[in-house]
């Protein structure tokens, strides 16, 4: 796996980097070698944050976590990911088809969980501007809101991130 460490307003330290490295062995079961792994850590007040970003071929997963200690970040940012791998196990598989599993996830002794949607919701698309669009989703208090773009026509989606600033989700059709 190709790891890249990238420190933001911090210079991450060796042994950061080497537990790093250790702790996407884990990960890398899945991928194998020719996935990417990006980590970026961060200094914010008296807050530390890692991020990591994973890709082989069109997968991205990605993780992002706070502590007062950036070693435990990274321990809950890996754990964030072994779970978006396990919930969505069968279709990873389908598309990297090199790797079984089953194998893997019961060398880890871990239990697979049923995805069910428990609730339908049909929503109008009326053009708005991206501005009207965050007042209704603050309107109706939702995380996120999907309208129709009035200046693109593309449908959108505008969500509240965490830092307490907002989101725009755009199509791009390559």
């Amino acid at each position: 796996m190709n790891i890249t460490i990238v420190g933001r307003k911090c210079t991450p330290r060796e042994n950061f980097k080497e537990r790093a490295e250790e702790k996407l062995r884990k990960v890398e079961k899945f991928f194998g070698p020719d996935a990417t792994a990006k980590i970026t850590a961060t200094v914010e007040k008296n807050q530390k944050i890692c991020e990591i970003t994973l890709a082989k071929k069109s997968m991205i997963f990605r993780a992002q976590e706070r502590s007062d200690d950036l070693e435990d970040a990274l321990d809950m940012c890996i754990d964030s990911l072994v779970r978006q791998i396990r919930k969505n196990k069968t279709r990873i598989e389908k598309k990297l088809r090199d790797v079984s599993f089953d194998d893997i996830l019961a060398d880890m002794d871990v239990e697979e969980e049923e995805l069910e949607v428990v609730r339908t919701k049909t929503v109008i698309l009326k053009p708005e501007t991206v501005d009207e669009a965050i007042l209704q989703m603050n309107l109706i208090g939702h995380m996120f809101y999907m309208f129709r773009n009035a200046e693109t026509d593309n449908v959108c989606v505008v969500y509240r991130r965490n830092d307490g600033g907002y989101g725009l989700i755009e199509p791009d059709f390559e």
